[in-house]
């Protein structure tokens, strides 16, 4: 699993770790029933300490993406459709309050950035 962490982002690294399995999971490149490497081949492979790749593992569990199997290890869950539709409109709504924030500052009106929102979900 290729994972990047950057030491100078301002997302701890169990955070960073959590989002990149998050996205490999809901974008499909991890599919129900795939193993994740245990803890100590995590940490490892990405030169960290165990105790992060156990709270970002925790933190996956805890969100229903993975469920962990006492001496087999951790495993992609089935997709809950409610849970990845609403992590997606999470992911939406976060772009879309930076698109807001942008639109407001530059002086642009909300009609106006909701019709530049209609041209771009009718392009294909």
């Amino acid at each position: 699993m290729d994972l990047i962490i950057s030491n100078s982002s301002g997302k701890p690294i169990y955070e960073q770790i959590t989002a990149q399995i998050k996205n490999l999971i809901l974008s499909g490149s991890l599919k129900p029933g795939d193993p994740l490497p245990s803890m100590r081949l995590l940490a490892r492979e990405l030169r960290i300490s165990v105790i992060t790749t156990k709270r970002a593992y925790e933190d996956l569990e805890r969100d229903g993406f993975i469920t962990t199997m006492v001496g087999k290890g951790s495993f992609v869950r089935e997709a809950n459709v409610e849970l990845v539709r609403e992590e997606r409109l999470r992911i939406v709504e976060k772009h879309l309050t930076a698109a807001v924030e942008v639109a407001r500052q530059s002086g642009i009106q909300e009609e106006e950035l909701l019709d530049i929102v209609r041209l771009l979900y009718e392009e294909e």
